[in-house]
């Protein structure tokens, strides 16, 4: 049925503006009947920041913006969704048009600007479906107009810290303008210390809420070795590596689409991605765990990603262009690999070959 549904479905979306068929797979998702995905095999099961997932593999950040369809999306195969950016206060995004698909890349640009329907319409959808089970996000962004961007994160940990399996802290975006600021060490360090006071203040009514940071794969070393040195002094739960990138690598073909400005995410992503999560994996040493996301368009890119230190990852621009069918093609390759080298899970793989990745020549 995924597969019938992706050969009807994805002619008609990408004849259509990128935001326009984004809004239609959502709507498709609210409506269509889809079947549930088949149970997932036990060894594709992962315990991570203290939370029980059925697969790794998870929707990032970006497609269900306002909490409209996570449990469609859990039913279809997903092991977790992370809905957002969410921001305080509804806002509308940068002006249209603000995405970009460079088909011939297999990537996308987008430039959306934190659009979102605000913290009140998406507290009231995740606390309607609080008893629904299943391992469901939120990521959390500053309105573009806030006095105090910090400010705005610690009342979204405080609101959602009780309906959300785990928050994450989206200060990568490279949208909103001086946003990506906020990863420089002295106000990482301010920001990382009032959130975590936050989730801390509220988890005897709340209960424990993983708290994770999403950082931006356009980091320098030295300025990674900052960031992953608070995260750590501060006690997060984990990290996401990463956000979109705005370097464009030179092989892309889409040459006048990849002028639009915006951040660079899908297949082009890839290796900037991995080497900035095997950096990360080696300097976290084992403290927490690690997402990773970016470029993730088959079970080989995702099993490279958990070998470079994920023990989870994210999908999304893969799903543009692959389809819904994508979910299974990975899950298929895991267990091939699984079986392949007598190996009894996933967790196996995590890390495995970060050092390698690291010894690489810097990605193009």
């Amino acid at each position: 049925m995924i597969g019938l549904f992706d050969r009807l479905a994805r002619p008609f979306l990408h004849a259509l503006d990128p935001e326009d068929a984004h809004r239609f797979a959502v709507r498709m998702l609210k409506l269509a009947p889809l079947p549930a995905a088949a149970p997932d095999d036990k060894r594709l099961a992962m315990r991570v920041f203290g939370l029980n997932f059925r697969n790794p593999i998870g929707i990032a950040a970006g497609f269900d913006k306002n909490a409209e369809v996570p449990d469609a999306l859990l039913r279809i195969g997903f092991g977790f969704v992370e809905v957002g950016t969410i921001t305080p206060l509804p806002q509308e995004g940068n002006p249209r048009p603000r995405v970009f698909r460079l088909d011939a890349d297999h990537g996308v640009i987008n430039r959306l600007g934190f659009n979102s329907e605000g913290a009140d319409t998406v507290l009231r959808r995740l606390a309607a479906r609080a008893q629904s089970g299943g391992v469901v996000g939120i990521n959390v962004g500053a309105n573009k107009n806030t006095l105090d961007r910090i400010a705005d994160y610690v009342q979204l940990i405080e609101r959602f810290a009780s309906v959300a399996s785990y928050v994450t802290v989206n200060i990568s975006s490279p949208n909103t303008p001086g946003l990506r600021n906020m990863q420089q060490a002295a106000v990482l360090d301010d920001l990382l210390a009032r959130v975590i006071d936050a989730r801390e203040r509220v988890a005897p009514n709340a209960g424990p809420t993983p708290v994770l940071l999403k950082i931006a794969p356009d980091l320098s070393l030295p300025d990674l070795d900052d960031v992953v040195g608070i995260a750590r002094s501060r006690r997060v739960d984990g990290m996401i590596v990463g956000n979109t990138t705005l370097s464009r690598p030179p092989r892309l073909r889409e040459g006048d689409k990849a002028k639009e400005a915006g951040g660079l995410s899908g297949r082009p992503l890839f290796e900037l991605s991995n080497r900035i999560l095997a950096e990360t994996y080696v300097r976290v040493e084992d403290v927490f765990p690690l997402i990773g996301a970016g470029g993730i368009d088959s079970g080989t890119a995702a099993l490279a990603k958990i070998r470079a230190g994920a023990s989870l990852i994210q999908l999304y621009s893969g799903l543009i262009f692959r389809g819904l069918g994508l979910i299974a093609d990975i899950k298929t390759a895991l267990l091939a690999a699984l079986d392949n080298d007598s190996k009894p899970s996933l967790a196996d793989y995590v890390g495995a070959d970060a050092a390698s990745v690291t010894a690489e020549p810097w990605p193009d």
